[in-house]
């Protein structure tokens, strides 16, 4: 769609029927000192054709992953994504469909959302799972904001070693409602069961990620027994790929699992749109935020999709709203659920068993580099921490020269990690790839 401006008649008829004389005196409340007292500062016209040279020049200074090999996650991760997600996700019955809320002309949206439910309850091992939320971050808020209305206690305990933007977003969604954030020490890069058991003393819940940022593996028994003991509500925060091999939420005690979909399919693409995703046992079930599609039958008998659930002001009782969360990723959650059919619960557990196989191949390589070493001693799955005598700055210099990316910076959110880095590996990176980077980090250290 082309853009026409409005031309000056255009402008003297609005300016008429408002009872304006001119565009000045339209803005004349608003105080001098905040007014732009100069022309703006815009480059000459260009052509469509020049515009059109000047975007390819700028994207061509961009470094992407088809170009670079990516040892970057920490949330967003370089996977292997079959042409048959953006082929079906281009098409516009799917790309241009508005909210379901006439379900009579909304079969396919709705199924789709049904299905994409049933695998995230099927992944976490919980017995319901809602429509998507806008990422990982909001559905780890979300979900404090649910053990908060459902113990009515006022505080909430969230490990260190959870994504810290995850934690940042969840202190502003807490700001607002006067709520208290406490957040556990990191012990050798881990939560400790010992802290919860003072932490969680009248707290609503206790949010632990496993594996957590660092790739560690968490003890979730011990924290799940000790979070259960003080009466809250333990939040796992999981990665869904990683559900393919380890134990789901659900089997080992957790009340609500949250996460980032990304990985399911989803492009890393400048940190999004993507997709959170939340999974509940049954008693907590209206205390979801979004929407819930169930399927029923009609009056002849036949399968059909509606909305079940919606727990939006909108659509209930002001007073008994859980959240403000009105809509869900529907396009990143049709991805999802493509990609996570197509690769089957074999192909799901093959990406993450070549993941975790490629970690350790790097995490071995490490421990044979001259002044790099594991920075934690407990078990990992498919990102390495790790120190350095280099400084970051340096390695990603050396990495980006032999054609890399990576790695993450860890000082950048844990002031008392100073040399500390992550990388990533997911089924993508090959053992060439990963020879090639112990080289690279070999030759920084020497």
């Amino acid at each position: 769609m082309r853009f026409t401006p409005h031309t000056e008649e255009d402008r003297r008829e609005m300016l008429r029927q408002i009872g304006a004389s001119s565009v000045e005196e339209l803005f004349s409340d608003l105080p001098q000192s905040v007014r732009l007292d100069r022309s703006l500062k815009l480059p000459e016209g260009l052509s469509e054709s020049e515009v059109a040279r000047l975007l390819s020049d700028l994207a061509a200074r961009d470094l992407d992953m088809g170009q670079y090999v990516s040892f970057l996650g920490a949330g967003a991760y370089d996977r292997y994504i079959p042409s048959a997600v953006g082929e079906l996700l281009r098409r516009s019955e799917f790309y241009t469909a508005y909210t379901p809320y006439q379900p009579e002309i909304s079969q396919g949206t709705l199924q789709a959302i049904f299905e994409f439910q049933s695998l995230i309850a099927a992944l976490t091992g919980l017995d319901i799972a809602q429509a998507s939320l806008y990422d990982g971050a909001t559905a780890v808020a979300e979900a404090a904001m649910l053990a908060w209305g459902q113990t009515g206690r006022e505080r909430i305990v969230v490990a260190r070693s959870v994504d810290p933007q995850y934690r940042a977003v969840l202190r502003t969604y807490a700001h607002g409602r006067g709520l208290e954030v406490l957040e556990l020490p990191l012990r050798d890069g881990r939560a400790g069961a010992e802290d919860i058991a003072g932490a969680a003393e009248g707290a609503a819940c206790v949010i632990v990620q496993h594996p957590n940022f660092f790739g560690l593996l968490e003890d979730v028994d011990s924290l799940v027994k000790a979070t259960h003991e003080k009466g809250a509500l333990y939040i796992a925060v999981a990665d869904p790929i990683s559900l393919a091999v380890l134990r789901p939420p659900g089997a080992y005690g957790a009340d609500v699992a949250v996460g980032e979909g990304q990985g399911l399919g989803i492009a890393a693409s400048f940190g999004g749109p993507y997709l959170g995703f939340m999974a509940v046992r049954q008693e907590y079930l209206r205390r979801l935020p979004g929407r819930i599609v169930g399927e029923t039958a009609d009056k002849d008998g036949k399968r059909g999709y509606v909305l079940t659930f919606q727990t939006r002001e909108q659509h209930i009782r002001r007073e008994k709203a859980t959240s403000n969360i009105c809509t869900n990723q529907g396009l990143m959650a049709l991805a999802a659920t493509i990609y996570t059919t197509l690769l089957g619960p074999d192909g799901l557990r093959q990406a993450a068993a070549l993941s975790v196989e490629g970690a350790h191949r790097l995490g071995d390589g490490i421990g044979k580099v001259q002044g790099a070493e594991l920075a934690f001693s407990g078990p990992y799955a498919a990102e390495v921490a790790l120190r350095s005598r280099a400084s970051v700055g340096d390695v990603q210099g050396a990495m980006l020269k032999a054609g890399m990316l990576g790695p993450l910076d860890l000082e950048r959110f844990y002031p008392e990690l100073p040399g500390h880095m992550l990388l990533s590996v997911t089924e993508k990176r090959t053992s060439e790839e990963i020879g090639k980077l112990l080289d690279v980090l070999q030759g920084v250290e020497a």
